[in-house]
């Protein structure tokens, strides 16, 4: 379904969801989100004036939970800051729910549940695993990556104790599809912690394998195993190239040890053509081998069911950065940031400083 299809059922499923809760005190729609501003505004000016107004619990309840601030001119629900080191939550209402979800889901590379909550909490504190969830429903592409990673399921893998020990590749045959004369695929992978890279080839040579590897392997270091599902003769020709590149580098010719080891290289052929299948159309375009480095970055951060992480943070310890996506602003307000200056003035919370100038007032205990 289009972009136009699936927020219109997403609504109707979020209405749903909504109507079964006896206690909503989560989803707010635009109407409620305008009116819990004001409340705020209200509450805290008669909690911080002498002016003799009555304190009600709820004034406090609405203080200590909320705070508001201006972006831009507009108004936001935030959750109340304390610690001016941690990054600003934001309330989201209804109608804006599923342009976040979509836009969140689409900079991190159709990432699955784990990682899309845990990138939107790092913005939004409202944001609930059940709309996340109603969302992934209704990505094709999500539904059918979910089917092929369970016919393909590997228990149990087989770790290593050291960053690209075993090193695994693979050539897709792309002839049919062939482009600016490349027409194949090399898909490598660390064993350990499913870092893959992914290059365009013109031939599938042991020659031309050999000198992107020799690319990978002055970057990541050398492999002591190297293994591949096509075949152990084409392994061995791929070293004996290696070698002569350069003569220091030694590495044993491995052996896909069993069914599992074969479908680990399998299924990550698969799940390549799959993305790159749908970066094609979602870009209308058949240029393939400009759509592997995209297909590559989206590959390595999706959480690994064996590894219980992404692979980028497998390799590097952290997840990757977005840009100013990973920063903890809103996104409308990521179309006006155009240089360090700006960022900085955007991210200071100090007043004389900050273009999203905080309206909270500072509640006087004792009053």
């Amino acid at each position: 379904m289009d972009v136009k299809e699936m927020r219109e059922t997403f609504e109707q499923k979020l209405a749903k969801l909504i109507s079964k809760k006896k206690d909503n005190s989560t989803f707010l729609s635009s109407d409620q989100y305008k009116n819990r501003i004001e409340a705020v505004k209200e509450a805290k000016d008669i909690l911080s004036s002498n002016k003799g107004k009555m304190k009600l619990p709820m004034h406090y309840w609405l203080s200590e939970r909320f705070d508001i601030i201006n972006d831009d001119g507009k108004e936001k629900l935030i959750k109340r800051i304390t610690d001016i080191s941690k990054p600003i939550l934001f309330f989201v209402h209804q109608e804006e729910l599923f342009d976040i979800l979509h836009s969140t889901h689409l900079n991190i590379g159709h990432g699955g549940r784990n990682r899309m909550i845990e990138e939107l909490h790092r913005k939004y504190f409202n944001v609930t695993r059940e709309t996340v969830m109603i969302y992934l429903s209704l990505c094709n592409f999500c539904q059918n990556k979910s089917i092929t990673t369970k016919r393909n399921l590997v228990t149990g893998p087989v770790l290593h104790s050291t960053c690209f020990s075993r090193a695994q590749i693979d050539i897709i045959d792309m002839q049919l599809h062939s482009y600016n004369d490349y027409r194949f695929i090399m898909v490598h992978q660390d064993y350990q912690t499913k870092f893959v890279i992914i290059r365009a080839l013109k031939t599938n040579h042991a020659e031309e394998v050999a000198s992107h590897l020799l690319d990978i392997y002055t970057t990541f270091g050398i492999p002591i195993i190297l293994q591949s599902g096509n075949g152990r003769e084409f392994v061995i020709s791929v070293i004996t190239k290696l070698h002569e590149m350069w003569a220091s580098m030694n590495i044993v010719n491995g052996k896909l040890q069993c069914s599992q080891s074969q479908g680990l290289v399998v299924k990550v052929s698969r799940d390549v053509e799959s993305i790159l299948a749908t970066w094609m159309v979602e870009n209308n375009t058949r240029d393939w081998p400009s759509g592997l480095k995209f297909v590559q970055f989206q590959k390595n951060q999706e959480v690994h069911l064996g590894i219980g992480k992404s692979p980028f943070e497998a390799m590097f310890g952290s997840q990757a950065m977005y840009g100013l996506n990973s920063v903890s602003i809103p996104t409308e307000s990521v179309n006006y940031i155009r240089s360090e200056e700006d960022l900085v003035q955007t991210l200071t919370i100090d007043n004389s400083e900050r273009s999203i100038q905080p309206t909270w007032h500072r509640v006087v205990e004792n009053e």
